[in-house]
C-alpha cells in the first residue's frame, strides 16, 4: 500500500509538472501569435493603401517567406491543438509510470515530440498552399481568399467532410484516448515517438479541413482561430462533441453554399 501511495503521488506531481509545461508552450503560442497578427494587420493596411493607389505589390515569395510562414503555422497548430491533447498526453504520463517505465518522463516527452511533428508535417502543406494562392494572387493583403466562389467551396467541402466516416473514425480515436492508447501502446521513449505521432495523425485526419477555414476567414484573424480552437475542444472533450461537429458541418456547408451562389449571382 506504501508503495502504491508513493506512486499516485509521483503520477500526479508529474502531471502536474507536465500540465503546467503545456500550459506555457500554449500561453507562449499565442503571444507569438498575437505578436504576428499585429504586425500582419499593419502590413495588410499597408498593402490596402498602395492598392488603392494602383501601386500593390506583386512580389513573388521567396524560401525565407515560406520558412517564417511555416514557422507561423507549426506555432499556430501548436496553440490550436495543445489544449485538446493535453489530457491524451497526461494520461500517458501516467500510463508509462503504471507500467514501471523507466523512462517514463522521457517516453511522455516523446508523445509530446511525435504529436507535434505531425503538426509540422501539416504545416508544411499549409504554408506551401498559402505560398501557392499569394503567387497566383487570390489572397486579399488580410490573408483571406478573394474569391467567394473558392471560399464557399472550401466551406462546402469542410461541412461536408464533417460528416463522413473517417472524420467520424478519426475524431472516435480522439475522443477515447484510454481506447486508442489499448490499440496502439508503444514501449519506451521511441514507442512514445511512435504513439504521438499516430495519435497526430488522427488528430490531422480529424481537423485538417477545420484548418484550411482560416483561408476562408483570415489566416491570421485570431477572433476566428480562437473560435475553431474551442470548437476543437468541444468536439474532441464534450460527452456530444460527435453531434456538436455534425451540426457546425452542417452550418458551414450552408454558408459556403450561399457563397458560391452569390459568387454566380453577381458574376
Amino acid at each position: 500500500m506504501p508503495a502504491i501511495a508513493t506512486l499516485e503521488r509521483l503520477i500526479l506531481r508529474d502531471r502536474l509538472v507536465m500540465g503546467m509545461g503545456l500550459a506555457a508552450i500554449t500561453a507562449l503560442a499565442w503571444m507569438y501569435l498575437a505578436r504576428e497578427a499585429a504586425g500582419m494587420s499593419a502590413m495588410a493596411e499597408e498593402a490596402g493603401m498602395h492598392a488603392a493607389m494602383g501601386m500593390a505589390d506583386p512580389r513573388a515569395w521567396g524560401l525565407t517567406d515560406w520558412f517564417w510562414l511555416f514557422v507561423m503555422w507549426a506555432v499556430m497548430m501548436v496553440a490550436m491543438m495543445l489544449p485538446s491533447a493535453a489530457p491524451v498526453m497526461v494520461l500517458v504520463l501516467g500510463v508509462y509510470r503504471r507500467r514501471a517505465d523507466h523512462q517514463a518522463r522521457l517516453a511522455a516527452a516523446s508523445f509530446v515530440g511525435g504529436y507535434v511533428i505531425v503538426w509540422a508535417a501539416f504545416s508544411v502543406a499549409a504554408s506551401a498552399a498559402q505560398v501557392a494562392l499569394h503567387q497566383a494572387a487570390v489572397l486579399a493583403p488580410d490573408m483571406r481568399v478573394r474569391s467567394g466562389a473558392i471560399s464557399g467551396g472550401l466551406l462546402l467541402i469542410a461541412g461536408i467532410y464533417q460528416w463522413l466516416p473517417l472524420k467520424q473514425a478519426c475524431l472516435a480515436h480522439c475522443q477515447s484516448p484510454l481506447g486508442f492508447l489499448s490499440q496502439h501502446w508503444r514501449e519506451g521513449a521511441a514507442g512514445g515517438l511512435l504513439l504521438g505521432m499516430r495519435h497526430g495523425a488522427f488528430c490531422v485526419g480529424c481537423c485538417w479541413l477545420l484548418m484550411t477555414l482560416l483561408f476562408v476567414v483570415g489566416v491570421m484573424n485570431l477572433v476566428w482561430v480562437a473560435a475553431l480552437t474551442a470548437f476543437v475542444l468541444i468536439e474532441k472533450l464534450a460527452r456530444q462533441g460527435a453531434v456538436v461537429g455534425r451540426v457546425a458541418g452542417a452550418a458551414v456547408a450552408a454558408w459556403g453554399v450561399y457563397l458560391v451562389a452569390s459568387a454566380f449571382i453577381v458574376s
